[in-house]
């Protein structure tokens, strides 16, 4: 027995087109999933700040709000000053009074 030959179907030109444009955003999306991963890579792979051991601060003083700059620690305190000490050694550089 022989099998009769199948006609070649032609596919509409809406399905072509949207076949093309799953395939398209598919190879968006895994584009896109690639550029996160790689971001959060990068990110989390970041040392951060260093923080010397101790710091010392003055008699009385109590911390409010602590926050870091390239090199340098400001301590807000219930006093009204903000007391700059150094990244490295955590020694006082400056008081200012917040009036």
């Amino acid at each position: 027995m022989t099998r009769p030959s199948d006609p070649e179907i032609q596919e509409p030109p809406q399905l072509k087109f949207l076949r093309r444009l799953v395939t398209t955003l598919t190879a968006v999306m895994i584009g896109g999933l690639v550029v996160v991963i790689s971001l959060l890579v990068i990110r989390l792979s970041d040392k951060g700040v260093t923080l010397p051991d101790s710091i010392t601060l003055p008699d009385g003083t109590t911390p409010t709000a602590v926050t870091f700059g390239n090199g340098w620690i400001a301590v807000v305190s219930d006093r009204n000053q903000i007391l700059i000490l150094d990244a490295d050694s955590g020694d006082l550089r400056q008081t200012i009074t917040i009036e």
